[in-house]
């Protein structure tokens, strides 16, 4: 439970509570001090603002209304809440997959395919508040012959997301295996056969497996304390250019991700912000 209300945009998010301006690390640091100047006229004591992720392409007049929405929306709740009587519902969470639509980049997006009719109301009814430019996007398949999870076999393709052997395009994969308390992948050579002491080809294994490592983290929606246990290798000049390539296939994800280091076990260890629900958890609900 907590009394400090947070009301989430696409490009912002306003906090009761907490009265600082902040901006996503993932915006340049240019244009962080840009936005921190430019937002200072909305300084007060009752609430703060983060500029989120998403931003970082927007123009700024788009950022700034979004902001001028969250506060009437805030001053209308502050307003409301003293008239109403206990256990009323001034706001509620809006559906996970309206939160999703509202997190993802739309650059690059062909098509969004909907098969229930009353999500796909509500999806419309939320880009024609919020995304009005892209509502062009959503269509209704209305087809019960061809469903879309036949035509898109989502059903295989979650089995793979959730799979935990990963296959490497040369002949090596990654174990992915969730505890309580962290994840740990365990990248092997598998069917890839290398010479003892070439320590070249323990490093272009390494690669493969860094990028898939970093696209399996943000598929599966990884989260917390993560280690991977890389093929170990002989130069310390490789082991450099691993975590240098390692942090740049990181830096893909847009939820704050980091390369703390390697372990004196020769552990690489990550952490990842938990933003929502990892997929293993939200299939589980769905099913």
């Amino acid at each position: 439970m907590t009394g400090n209300i947070s009301l989430t945009g696409r490009y912002a998010v306003l906090t009761h509570g907490n009265t600082r301006i902040g901006v996503s690390s993932k915006i340049s640091k240019k244009d962080r001090e840009a936005y921190k100047e430019r937002l200072q006229e909305y300084q007060n004591d009752q609430y703060g603002l983060i500029i989120r992720t998403n931003a970082k392409d927007a123009a700024f007049e788009d950022v700034l209304t979004e902001i001028e929405q969250l506060k009437a929306e805030y001053e209308h709740l502050l307003k409301y809440a003293a008239s109403r009587v206990c256990f009323s519902c001034l706001k509620s969470a809006p559906p996970s997959y309206i939160t999703d639509l509202k997190n993802v980049y739309m650059d690059g997006m062909e098509e969004i395919l909907v098969n229930d009719a009353e999500i796909y109301e509500k999806i419309c009814g939320y880009f024609k508040k919020e995304m009005p430019e892209n509502l062009e996007l959503v269509h209704f398949h209305d087809d019960s012959g061809y469903p879309l999870g036949k035509i898109y076999s989502t059903e295989t393709a979650v089995e793979h997301a959730l799979a935990e052997r990963v296959w490497l395009k040369h002949g090596g994969y990654l174990v992915i295996q969730l505890t309580e308390a962290l994840t740990v992948i365990d990248v092997n050579s598998g069917k890839n056969v290398r010479k003892k002491g070439d320590d070249e080809s323990t490093l272009k294994m390494n690669l493969e497996a860094a990028k898939e490592t970093a696209r399996q983290i943000r598929l599966r929606n990884l989260s917390g304390i993560i280690l991977i246990d890389f093929i170990n290798q002989d130069e310390e000049k490789n082991e450099e250019t691993l975590l240098k390539e390692f942090r740049y296939f990181l830096a893909k994800d847009p939820i704050q991700t980091t390369l703390v280091d390697i372990t004196a076990l020769g552990l690489a260890e990550v952490t990842r912000k938990k933003v929502r629900k990892p997929l293993h958890e939200a299939v589980r609900e769905i099913e």
